[in-house]
């Protein structure tokens, strides 16, 4: 009988389990390719997504500096991430939560917010000036105006969701042994893609750095457009982005992300979400500009159950973005 020495951490609490998650070999979705492309496994968070990490840091950061306590409400705006982050948290740290959301929430996640107990405020009409991420921070103002001892965790705003980030480039260095040529980053708050350039900067790396914005989003100038896929891109400009810092960046739509999930769950038998996808598709668009022998990373941000009424529903897809059916064809045909 062989036997081995295996030292498992224990884990204090739920909260201690967030971060320090897998870098994965993604060699299936770049066979022809003569670089390497890594996923960071965001979705092994507990709460499923990248956003468990900044959730945690800036109610941490918060608590520790005696702005927030126990029984205190937590207002924030979010399409649905950062709202099951916060909800995890919030819930652990004994701190009430209010998040407010607009149509594009699916399903799946709102039935998580309602289990975690928390309370759903939810905005129907776009800003003319702003669309719904303008109205939902309107709202939010709303909030903290109308409930005592509240406080807005502010991932637009707050310089600890760019700071979550430095240990999270700790991470994907140390798999790869320092040596990250490329790293593809969905745009959102732009927290996540700000995080890792500053990290990249401050420590003088040669890491590129490569946003990935949605068609319709406002980030790099472009104009506003309708968007069904939440999690990527923004109506309004962010706080935190610094072009300067960014080597490049690459549009990509619907139909990309859409293509870009089911190719990953074909190949690498992954089933991520959205913005997951549409980095994925991103890659493709950018593999002639990268080096031979080129390590590349990008975030697998969430968990695909999330997307299973839109992006994994074939129906859905033809009925909201019938262009798919010319542009792929998804795991077990149409």
């Amino acid at each position: 009988m062989i036997t081995q020495n295996i030292t498992h951490k224990l884990s204090e609490s739920i909260i201690d389990t967030i971060g320090s998650t897998p870098l994965v070999n993604l060699a299936n979705m770049v066979e022809e390719k003569k670089f390497n492309l890594y996923g960071k496994l965001e979705a092994a968070n507990p709460g499923g997504s990248i956003k468990d990490r900044t959730s945690l840091f800036i109610l941490k950061q918060a608590l520790e500096n005696g702005r927030i306590k126990k029984g205190d409400t937590i207002v924030e705006s979010s399409s649905g991430n950062m709202a099951v982050g916060l909800a995890q948290a919030c819930l652990y740290y004994g701190l009430q939560l209010v998040v407010v959301v607009d149509p594009k929430l699916n399903s799946h996640t709102e039935k998580i917010l309602k289990t975690y107990n928390a309370r759903i405020e939810r905005v129907t009409k776009p800003l003319d000036n702003g669309g719904f991420l303008g109205a939902r921070l309107e709202r939010v103002q709303w909030l903290l105006n109308t409930i005592p001892n509240s406080f807005w965790t502010n991932q637009y705003g707050n310089p600890d969701n760019p700071l979550t980030h430095h240990s999270t480039m700790t991470e994907i260095l140390d798999a790869l042994h320092g040596k990250l040529d490329y790293l593809f980053v969905a745009t959102s708050t732009c927290g996540t893609l700000m995080g890792c350039a500053d990290f990249i900067y401050e420590n003088n790396l040669n890491t590129k750095i490569i946003a990935v914005d949605a068609v319709g989003s406002v980030l790099f100038g472009g104009p506003p457009l309708k968007r069904l896929i939440p999690g990527h891109g923004a109506g309004v400009p962010s706080q935190f982005l610094d072009t300067s810092r960014i080597h490049d960046y690459i549009y990509v739509d619907d139909v990309d992300c859409a293509r870009g999930c089911w190719s990953m769950l074909e190949k690498e038998a992954i089933l991520c979400g959205g913005s997951s996808g549409g980095m994925i598709s991103a890659v493709r668009k950018y593999a002639d500009k990268i080096g031979e022998d080129s390590n590349c990373a990008l975030f697998l941000c969430d968990r695909g159950e999330r997307y299973l009424d839109t992006i994994y529903n074939k129906k859905w897809l033809l009925r909201e973005l019938p262009e798919s059916k010319s542009a792929f064809t998804p795991l077990g045909g149409w």
